[in-house]
């Protein structure tokens, strides 16, 4: 299938929407796992999580999309881990997360955004719910 061809996959829009709501509003803590748990963080109660990251895998060869990010410092990288910050159609607007250099597990945002044609996407994998600051 050519990456331009076809209708938006809606598992995966629907997915992205279940996780930008999350973010956008708090639950409860419940006995759920999965990119589709009603809330954000692992199963305990006091601890509070904002982001549920995610890599986005390009539908015609199955490679992670990658970006290339710079910091306020000049500093630069690339990273495969996303934020979803909106949806809009079949188009999901994200922002660039990177690995933390001091905390395994734990991922810093940049305030550069990427906006992905989900029609261009073949699987979402969900990381483990994170706290990320983000201003």
């Amino acid at each position: 299938m050519n990456c331009s061809e076809g209708n938006c996959s809606s598992c995966i829009f629907d997915t992205l929407n279940t996780i930008l709501k999350l973010q956008k509003q708090d639950y409860d803590c419940c006995n759920y796992v999965g990119c589709d748990k009603p809330f954000l963080g692992p199963i305990t109660p006091n601890i509070c999580y904002n982001t549920r990251p995610i890599i986005l895998y390009i539908c015609c060869n199955g490679t992670p999309w990658t970006f290339d990010y710079t910091l306020a410092d000049g500093t630069t990288g690339s990273s495969n881990v996303l934020r979803v910050e909106a949806l809009d159609d079949c188009c999901c607007t994200c922002r660039i997360l990177y690995p933390s250099t001091t905390t395994p597990g734990e991922y810093l945002s940049t305030n550069q955004y990427v906006t992905i044609d989900l029609k261009c996407c073949g699987a979402i994998r969900c990381l483990d719910d994170t706290n990320v600051d983000l201003c």
